[in-house]
């Protein structure tokens, strides 16, 4: 099989979908590895590590699309890719489609084989392509709420650690999943007094006994977020629904009883954000203020460093990868149910029900596409 990487083209996206390591591997398995030139670079990773590795490095996006049989990127093929993927093609990426339909009908009109990274599923439910970048986003989203509670920023001044004397910071965190339990502990460890709300008891009781003092758990309803907000400094969404839009938990008229200058990281931008205000921004362009709250909602966080987060995701895609290439789409999902569940899109049929459904499309189990 011929595996395509292109460059990144979302704003400020820096990852690369295979590393040179990873490459080496696809083509002692027998394949060709094409590599559009610099698709490396934001991960300081040159084309001639590639070479050396065995693959064939092109000019340009177009040459990749047109001869690979699949292709890897990190985000969703963007606008201007849509014309250049063929019917039959593998895409295999984060797709996120329940938050954006364009993309989805975008999809189903190439007849591509879209095999979203967010999806596939081991069978104690955990996420192994979701869960790195959730690591990272996790951690991130104290690291930039930090930085957005700064004065300068427009955030309210605010320290996390406070100091002797000054209290820290109140920070507030939705879901006790990857993202929420990464974010409680590094928020713990600036300092910060973390309050960690999840609807799953058994997930608090666990939270409660492997974090710190000062991280305490909270069954997450309405009434106990509401009576959260006024306090807080920051907040931090980290729901997760499988391949569906993030609920929303805070609305707008939530968001008008936090205080002025306080700050909103909103991780599940990706799945459609679980603030009523959120929208996606970018690296560029990262917040924007509604009711006096800095909203920071990037929906490609972990690309900004790239030089952790390109290898902590090709560490766990590479194994999907090679049984595609390998054995062909139909014949890996037929030996692999977790890769059977990460089938979104395939021939202008959608295989995943909450996509179909939020959408108002017809549903294809991804079973009757492998005879």
């Amino acid at each position: 099989m011929i595996v395509g990487v292109p460059k990144e083209i979302k704003n400020n996206e820096y990852r690369v979908a295979l590393v040179p390591s990873g490459a080496e591997a696809l083509v002692e398995d027998g394949h060709t590895v094409l590599i559009e030139t610099g698709a490396g670079m934001g991960t300081q990773i040159e084309d001639s590590e590639y070479r050396d590795a065995g693959a064939t490095i092109v000019s340009s996006d177009r040459e990749v699309f047109a001869q690979a049989d699949m292709i890897m990127k990190v985000k969703e093929p963007m606008e201007p890719e849509y014309d250049l993927l063929r019917p039959g093609q593998i895409v295999f990426t984060y797709f996120h489609f329940a938050a954006n339909e364009t993309l989805t009908h975008a999809m189903i009109k190439s007849k591509a084989v879209c095999v979203a990274y967010e999806t596939i599923q081991l069978p104690d439910k955990t996420l192994p392509l979701l869960t790195p970048m959730s690591e990272v986003a996790g951690r991130m989203a104290v690291q930039e709420g930090a930085k957005y509670l700064e004065r300068p920023m427009e955030g309210r001044g605010i320290l996390l650690s406070g100091v002797p004397g000054v209290p820290p910071a109140n920070v507030i965190i939705l879901g006790g999943g990857v993202v929420g339990a990464n974010a409680a502990k590094i928020a713990a460890g600036f300092g910060a007094n973390v309050y960690l709300l999840d609807v799953n008891l058994e997930r608090l009781r666990y939270l409660d006994d492997v974090m710190p003092a000062n991280v305490t758990t909270i069954f997450s309803n309405r009434l106990n977020i509401r009576n959260l907000l006024p306090s807080a400094d920051l907040v931090i969404g980290g729901v997760l629904r499988r391949g569906a839009k993030a609920p929303v938990l805070v609305s707008q008229e939530m968001l008008k009883t936090m205080k002025r200058g306080s700050v909103v990281v909103d991780v599940a931008v990706d799945q459609g954000g679980c603030f009523e205000t959120t929208r996606p921004t970018t690296h560029s362009q990262p917040t924007y203020i509604v009711e006096g709250v800095v909203h920071y909602c990037v929906a490609n966080m972990p690309g900004a460093v790239a030089g952790t987060s390109t290898y902590a995701l090709t560490n766990e895609t590479l194994r999907y990868a090679r049984q595609l290439a390998g054995k062909g789409w139909k014949q890996a999902m037929r030996e692999s149910q977790p890769l059977l569940l990460g089938l979104n899109v395939a021939y202008g049929k959608v295989t995943f029900k909450d996509v179909a459904e939020q959408f108002g499309l017809d549903y294809t189990p991804a079973e009757y596409l492998l005879d």
